[in-house]
């Protein structure tokens, strides 16, 4: 819907995308789960060092929330959480794939 001239998420399937997966952190994450099958979190942060913990909880808990990522708890001393994509998660895989070729591709042709 059309609200005021501006697009909704109901009206533009790229705005729903990006409020699924959007986000600095999100893809990235994506792709290292997607390269790992299961991956705990310490291991998860281990690869993103430059993320806060926060951060990266606030994030896996988005990806949970809109079914793309699986969050399997086993109650043990200590804790134990892994996380792998769901069904609905591995559909992003084909877009991530493309994305890191684009990357290979332009991340030399100019400043960001």
């Amino acid at each position: 819907m059309v609200t005021d001239g501006h697009i909704t998420e109901k009206d533009c399937p790229m705005l729903y995308t990006l409020s699924v997966a959007g986000g600095k952190w999100k893809w990235v994450i994506l792709f290292i789960i997607s390269e790992h099958k299961v991956i705990r979190y310490g291991e998860l942060k281990g690869k993103l060092p430059s993320i806060a913990h926060k951060t990266l909880s606030q994030q896996l808990k988005e990806l949970e929330s809109c079914d793309i990522i699986h969050r399997e708890q086993y109650n043990q001393v200590p804790p134990k959480v892994e996380y792998s994509l769901t069904a609905r998660g591995k559909t992003l895989i084909p877009i991530l794939r493309l994305m890191s070729q684009w990357g290979k591709e332009n991340r030399d042709l100019g400043e960001i």
